[in-house]
């Protein structure tokens, strides 16, 4: 083989798959994670709420 029909060769192969874009993920998948992400807030805010609860309960008990 020749370095013209190597060149060629290369040339048509990176050209095929610069023309192949991956797909964008699925929404669903983001939906999931945000979902997942969203839960752990309120159980956060949860805790921290009952935390300030307790410490407030235990002011009052130590006045």
């Amino acid at each position: 083989m020749n370095s013209g029909t190597i060149f060629c060769t290369v040339f048509a192969a990176t050209f095929a798959l610069s023309a192949c874009k991956p797909s964008a993920p699925h929404p669903e998948i983001f939906k999931t994670q945000t979902d997942a992400l969203e839960k752990a807030k309120g159980v956060e805010k949860q805790l921290q709420q009952s935390e300030e609860q307790r410490r407030a309960a235990e002011e009052e008990q130590q006045k």
